[in-house]
This record gives structure tokens, sequence and C-alpha cells, in this order.
């Protein structure tokens, strides 16, 4: 059995721990049942041995699959990571989405996806992410009684994702402790504003409207400070044909959006601009969780 998880997108400015979308950049493990348990990690974080010990999906998969199945079975892992850990693309909510599907499929249980999602949120606390890991697309949601509600929206194939990815990890529980504990009105009215606004402009595709949506006044600024250059990575895709320019979740990757025409040009600027950077030039992902 495969399963496939994509890269995601959170806040996109304004909407803090409710808004995401999903890239095509996956994460895939291959699980099949062995005489002895084993892990096999390619890609990223191949080359940390403290992962093979204390994985998460691991963590996870064997505390559902004894929790349904009553025992502990050994199994063949083999993890093709294409997601950057700790840089804000979402790669613990595909490791924990990932995990709960192989558990339930590995005991023959399956679950629809709004299932995965609730289970999901059990493991982390806000549906931004999970989301759109699980369903694909521009996602908007909220959490009702420990359920998460989500409205999703499949993003336009003429727009591209350009995300530049620091060679820098952030944490996002340490990021989280640098928010300000209480806000104005003024700033509070701001975000809610921005992030309905920046929710219509997806809904009804007025693109154009993104690059005053997506400001923030919650948590972009104080974050972006730990690495400073990268107030200098979002002027430079504004001032080329982004269509809006954001953090990524907490850091430290930053998201660009653009049409397809004009997506090559701001890629080799990023590029021109930031050497010591991955840049990614992407297509955006509108299914989500894939198991094949």
């Amino acid at each position: 059995m495969k399963i496939l998880v994509p890269a995601t997108s959170a806040n996109l400015g304004p909407g803090f721990d409710c808004l995401g979308l999903s890239l095509k950049l996956f994460n895939e493990v291959e699980i099949k049942k062995a005489s002895l348990t084993s892990v096999s990690i390619n890609g990223e974080g191949s080359d940390n041995v403290y992962l093979k010990k204390n994985n998460l999906f691991l963590s996870i998969f064997h505390g559902i699959y004894e929790k349904l199945n009553g025992k502990r079975d050994n199994f063949q892992f083999i993890f093709h990571n294409n997601i950057p850990l700790s840089r804000g693309l979402g790669s613990s909510s595909a490791i924990i989405v990932s995990a709960i599907s192989a558990a339930y499929l590995m005991c023959d249980m399956k679950l629809d996806k709004q299932n995965i999602l609730n289970e999901a949120l059990k493991y982390e606390n806000h549906p931004d992410n999970i989301a759109p890991a699980v369903f694909g697309g521009f996602v908007c949601s909220l959490v009702k009684d420990k359920e998460v509600l989500s409205i999703k929206k499949e993003i336009d194939i003429n727009l591209r994702a350009i995300v530049v990815i620091p060679n820098i990890t952030m944490s996002t529980e340490k990021n989280r402790q640098i928010l300000p504990k209480f806000l104005s009105l003024s700033d509070s009215v701001f975000n809610l504003s921005h992030a309905s606004f920046l929710t219509a402009c997806f809904l009804e595709k007025k693109y154009d409207l993104l690059k005053f949506a997506s400001e923030d006044k919650l948590h972009q600024l104080n974050r972006m400070k730990n690495l400073p250059e990268l107030f200098e990575v979002q002027k430079c895709a504004l001032k080329n044909k982004a269509l809006m320019s954001t953090l990524s979740g907490s850091g430290s990757s930053f998201f660009s959006l653009v049409y397809k025409e004009d997506a090559q040009f701001l890629f080799e600027k990023m590029k021109e601009a930031f050497p010591h950077f991955k840049i990614k030039l992407l297509e955006f992902d509108n299914n989500g969780l894939e198991i094949c």
C-alpha cells in the first residue's frame, strides 16, 4: 500500500489557524506486513538517525493500530519524503494524516476523509494544515465540538506557487510563544476583514485583490523578524508579479502565488535574488490525501 500526502501552506497572511492550501509536493509512504519491523527514509530526513527511532508516524500508527486490532504486528515502512522538515510546509500534518490513514487501512477499516481529518485534530489542534492535506485545494476551516468544519475550493489551474525555502528550521511551538498575548480592537477587525476578504477572493477568483487581502497584523511581522531576509523575499516577490506573498505557516518558508504565465519570470527573479535559498515552482494540488 502507498499513501501520498501533499505539502501545505497555512495562514496565507491573515487566516491564522484557519486558512490553508495544498501544493504538488508529496510525501509518500509504502507499507507492508513483515516478519520484523523496519524503517527506511529517503529524501528529507534520510540523514537523521533520530527519526528512525523517534518517528512520529510510527508512534501514531502503532497507537491506533493496537487500539483497533488489539495487537502489535510488524511492518516494513519505506518513507519517500519530499516535504522539507520544520519549514512551514506542513510536514508534520502530512505525517499525521498518512499515519492515521495507514493504521485504519492496515486493519481493513476504511475511513472517509472527514473522519481522517477529525482524527488528525487530536494530534494537531488547528486545522489550517491538516484540512488541505486531506482535501487538497484551498480550504477554510473552523473547529466545532472537536470536529473540523471545512469548505474547499479547487484552485485554478492557471495559478502557480513559488516557494522560497531557507536552510533554517523554525519551530511552530516556539514561534507561537512570540505572538502577542492581546490584540487591539482595530488590529482584530483588520485581520477578520482581511481573512474574510481573502477567502472571498479565492471563491470568486478575484486574484488581483489578493495582494491587499493577504496583509496581516497578528503573526507575520514577529515571526519574520526571526529571519529578517524574509522581508526582502516578500518585497521581491510582490515587485515581480506575485499576486500575494506570505509566510508559509510559521516559517521559515515563504509562499507566493502567481499567474501561470508569470511563474517562470518570478521563479528566475527569486533564484537570482536568493541563490542561497531553495526555490520551487509548484502546481497546486486539488486532491489531497491519496491511497494507491
